[in-house]
């Protein structure tokens, strides 16, 4: 994703992502981290995202995003599990 990208943020994502321990900024580091993008699926009629990556302090995190209105969204963070950690470390670069 390229620098300067808007995303949305309201108070339900922002305590969604703080629930998980995971700070809006640390979502907006990943998604402009190269991310490896995993998986979509189709919820409601909305394209759903799943990536993986890190953030500016090393974090790896799996997020799941949308486009809503022009902006990037986010549904939910939290750290990477096992399978999401093993993708990230054996792509290709």
């Amino acid at each position: 994703m390229a620098e300067g990208i808007d995303f949305d943020w309201d108070d339900e994502n922002k305590r969604h992502l703080g629930a998980h321990k995971v700070a809006p900024a640390e979502f907006e580091q990943l998604l402009n981290n190269n991310p490896l993008d995993l998986n979509f699926e189709l919820v409601n009629n909305e394209e759903r995202y799943r990536s993986v990556g890190l953030t500016n302090g090393g974090r790896l995190l799996s997020v799941v995003w949308t486009i809503r209105n022009g902006k990037i969204r986010a549904i939910t963070a939290f750290p990477a599990g096992v399978s999401d950690r093993e993708a990230f470390l054996e792509r290709p670069i």
